[in-house]
């Protein structure tokens, strides 16, 4: 997590899994190790194998603009990750860490979700700590021992392989977006902490953290299966606050007369009988 060479380490882990057929070669017999060869992504970039060796190794820390472009492109790096890379490579100041500082929601940003009772809706932390909910949201995630953390909930939650019908698909997006809110920093105490609890406890975290896959959360459609009201598809917009940077809200909608729709109104009734 502290490491010296995050840009070599990525590069690495990119090149590995990236199947040589997602680049146009051709099968050349067994391989000792997943992905392509240093020299075959030092080919296609237009770089020279020993020049790409440096640059995976830490030894070359200053790639141009053009051969992060080629990279980029090779390793088919989408507009996250693609920015993750130029930041590795030419990482920002960082600015100084506060300790013991309590992320906070807003007063007038839980007005308004608590004005939405046919709407789940929460506000994560940069870390995925869950930082507030409304009525509807917390009904949704009732009963989901780890609740308060959207990382932990998928990896370490009894129950999350149920309650995403997806999981795989789910787990991978929440670690590619945990990358992605890190950046450059993954010394952070706090994402260490986490990290370092998530690979100790989790096999399928140790796999899909290794393989350096960077998405910020974007809408998509999401199929839980809830213990009171059955399944339900529900599509999830993620919107930044600009007040509190690093928190985001998520925002869940069913379509209008869908199943997901009555099982929403149904899930509210309950959370008002039992509230």
């Amino acid at each position: 997590m502290d490491s010296d060479n995050l840009l070599g380490e990525f590069l690495r882990a990119r090149r590995e899994v990236t199947a040589p057929r997602q680049v146009g070669l051709l099968h050349s017999g067994p391989r000792r190790t997943p992905g392509l060869r240093r020299e075959e992504l030092a080919m296609l970039a237009g770089v020279s194998t020993d020049y790409y060796i440096r640059l995976e190794q830490g030894r070359e820390r200053h790639p141009s603009e053009r051969v992060l472009a080629s990279l980029a492109q090779v390793l088919s790096l989408g507009p996250d990750a693609a920015t993750h890379l130029y930041e590795l490579a030419h990482p920002r100041p960082r600015q100084p860490r506060v300790t013991g500082e309590t992320e906070r929601v807003g007063p007038e940003l839980l007005r308004l979700m608590r004005g939405w009772p046919d709407t789940p809706a929460l506000v994560f932390g940069r870390w995925m700590d869950v930082l507030a909910t409304n009525a509807l949201a917390a009904a949704l995630y009732d009963g989901l021992e780890h609740a308060d953390n959207l990382v932990r909930l998928v990896f370490l939650e009894p129950a999350a392989r149920e309650f995403y019908r997806d999981w795989e698909k789910v787990a991978r997006g929440k670690v590619a977006h945990l990358r992605a809110a890190a950046g450059a920093d993954l010394g952070h105490p706090y994402l260490t902490a986490l990290v370092d609890e998530l690979s100790f406890e989790s096999a399928d975290f140790r796999r899909m953290w290794a393989r350096h896959d960077i998405s910020g959360k974007t809408r998509e459609a999401k199929r839980f299966r809830h213990r009171d009201v059955g399944d339900l598809t529900l599509t999830s917009e993620v919107f930044g606050i600009n007040s509190a940077p690093g928190q985001q809200l998520i925002v869940f909608q069913a379509d209008p007369g869908s199943p997901s729709e009555q099982a929403l109104v149904l899930l509210g009734s309950l959370a008002v009988m039992t509230g």
